[in-house]
């Protein structure tokens, strides 16, 4: 499925449907196919919108967590956005936790699946080997439980950008500062209601990554899927969009 992407300022998004706001943010090799499955269901009761994050489009003083977190609360204030219900997926849960805690204000609920923030097996410093598809292959298809997922079209994506001398330092950064950015003396501070979505065969954030959120977080309920890896919303899109349905019905319900 093929989505228009438009411009406000200097923002890139998708917004899909009307209601309540649910906005999607991806991780660090994301893109909009991560999420069609998600987009495709809530459209019909839900005003979705996925902001293109400048993973690496920024400076680098700025190619960071703290520095993401920024550019979203420039995306909310620019689109006006309140009573959020944020979604992030690995790096981009880690950008929506920061997020919460800065501006609670504009968030009616936080949904996390695989998210970084507490421990990851991450990219990391040796992750981006430049030049060896075999050795990307390998890797992108460590996300998911089939490794089928990672189709040659995903596995030219990443390869493309770990070509890139200059991304390359940036994917390090962004690792780098996902692995110093710990939230867990600041995650009891999280009071919205809080969804855990993990795949029970996630290897980058591990299913003990999953629970310790739930333990860490006051208003948090966890789920677990068999037969999934660390992108739980691409890989069954189903059984994912069922869990966060009954999550997003009680909370209009209550």
């Amino acid at each position: 499925m093929k989505y228009e992407i438009r411009e406000k300022d200097k923002f890139r998004y998708v917004e899909e449907g009307v209601g309540e706001p649910l906005v999607l943010l991806h991780g660090l090799f994301g893109a909009l196919s991560n999420f069609a499955g998600l987009i495709e269901h809530f459209r019909a009761s839900h005003r979705v919108i996925v902001p293109i994050l400048p993973l690496l489009d920024m400076d680098i003083l700025h190619t960071s967590v703290g520095g993401l977190s920024k550019y979203v609360h420039r995306f909310f204030e620019t689109m006006d956005l309140k009573g959020v219900h944020v979604l992030g997926n690995s790096l981009g849960g880690h950008v929506a936790l920061v997020y919460t805690l800065k501006h609670p204000e504009r968030v009616r609920s936080l949904i996390l699946t695989g998210s970084s923030g507490l421990f990851e097996n991450g990219m990391g410093d040796s992750y981006p080997r430049r030049g060896d598809y075999e050795y990307i292959k390998n890797k992108t298809a460590l996300t998911f439980y089939d490794p089928n997922m990672a189709t040659k079209e995903l596995v030219d994506e990443v390869y493309s950008i770990t070509n890139n001398r200059l991304k390359v330092i940036k994917i390090i950064a962004l690792a780098k500062s996902a692995i110093r950015n710990n939230l867990g003396e600041e995650l009891n501070q999280i009071q919205v209601p809080t969804l855990l979505v993990w795949g029970n065969n996630d290897t980058i954030t591990p299913p003990f990554v999953g629970q310790e959120f739930h333990k860490l977080i006051p208003n948090s309920e966890l789920h677990f899927i068999d037969k999934c890896g660390h992108a739980p919303m691409m890989e069954v899109p189903e059984a994912f969009n069922s869990i966060l349905a009954g999550f997003l019905a009680k909370l209009k319900s209550s």
